[in-house]
């Protein structure tokens, strides 16, 4: 009999699964309810992400094993239960262009309804998300670690030595909930899923709860409604395109992927208001060295020239004093009458 791919059930056990997941799905409460001051707060990952997907661990099952489908079933509503995401991988959104249009983005709405300030994501943080996951423990934050060291191959096969530029154009919500920037259509969205779906694979491998049900959709996000419950209370139920109208074809720029970040939602932020990181990987780290050698010569130079020029404001200065008539002959008159007036005190 044929082996089943990990994250896959036989036919059987996943009618059977279905069935009994409807039925208690009207008594189980919602898995993401108390993750509202968490950067992906309960409609973050239910808009953004999907609902979280648990991985099904599947092992060659005799007949025997297969008598205990009911208790592994209600092991799996249990962790689905359970399963709050506290950890992700990020790619960081660093490109100057893109953070500063962002920044003049939420300016125009803030101009629009002042109200709406603590719904807006800070510009330290901008990312894009490329995976949700649960680490309970520093045992499985190390494991979360490993996990992302042994993704870097795998993502540098896909890219096949290329760089991966993302390019950023547009606004839309989810459920207009949620604003964010739109990945532009293109070749690189199929390198990115690709790049998600091989780190939700590898991260699963390793026994780590991970991933989301609903198709990735990368999205850099700008506002949230959910990091300022009291705005329902203000009126405010959700993000009025007329906001962002002037903005919903604006080109923001691109970014190259160059690492991407396991990092927490809880921790505290760093001072730049990203993210606490745990572990990151640099993609194409050759390339990256480029551009700071670059700068380092530019540096340089620019060292060079403030040295030469402060030396010929020096020699200027110099040379100007050295022109002024009378003053060094003055200066000896001085200096002539000081030791004539020596002379005649040690006569007396």
């Amino acid at each position: 009999m044929e082996r089943p791919a990990v994250g896959e059930l036989d036919s059987g056990t996943c009618e059977h699964i279905s069935r009994e997941e409807e039925e208690a799905r009207e008594l189980e409460p919602s898995p993401v309810g108390s993750l509202t001051d968490m950067p992906f707060a309960a409609v973050d990952i239910q808009d953004e992400c999907g609902s979280p997907d648990v991985p099904q661990a599947n092992p060659k099952r005799s007949k025997e094993d297969r008598g205990d489908k009911n208790d592994h079933v209600k092991k799996r509503k249990i962790a689905k239960k359970d399963y709050q995401p506290n950890y992700f991988l990020s790619i960081p959104i660093t490109n100057k262009k893109i953070t500063t249009g962002i920044k003049v983005l939420q300016n125009s709405i803030l101009q629009q309804d002042k109200r709406l300030t603590k719904a807006m994501v800070g510009d330290g943080s901008f990312h894009i998300t490329l995976l949700v996951m649960q680490l309970l423990n520093e045992d499985e934050v190390n494991i979360g670690t490993d996990a992302l060291l042994e993704l870097k191959p795998f993502v540098e096969e896909i890219l096949e030595g290329k760089h991966l530029a993302l390019p950023f154009q547009g606004i839309d919500t989810f459920q207009g909930q949620v604003g964010f920037v739109k990945l532009a259509d293109g070749d690189h969205v199929s390198a990115l899923l690709e790049i998600a779906e091989t780190a939700k694979r590898t991260f699963r491998e390793k026994g780590i709860l991970a991933g989301e049900s609903r198709t990735f959709k990368p999205h850099l996000t700008f506002m949230k409604l959910s990091k300022a419950p009291m705005l329902r209370k203000k009126g405010v139920r959700k993000i009025e395109p007329g906001l962002y109208e002037q903005f919903i074809n604006h080109r923001f720029g691109e970014e190259l992927l160059y690492q991407i970040d396991l990092c927490s939602m809880l921790k505290k932020k760093q001072s730049n208001g990203y993210y606490h990181c745990e572990s990151s990987i640099v993609i194409g780290e050759k390339d990256r060295r480029e551009p700071e050698d670059a700068e380092l010569v530019r540096l340089s130079k620019r060292l060079v020239e403030n040295a030469v020029l402060k030396a010929v404001q020096q020699y200027l200065e110099e040379t100007q004093n050295k022109k002024q008539p009378g003053e060094g002959n003055s200066t000896k008159a001085e200096e002539g009458d000081r030791n004539g007036d020596g002379s005649d005190n040690n006569r007396k």
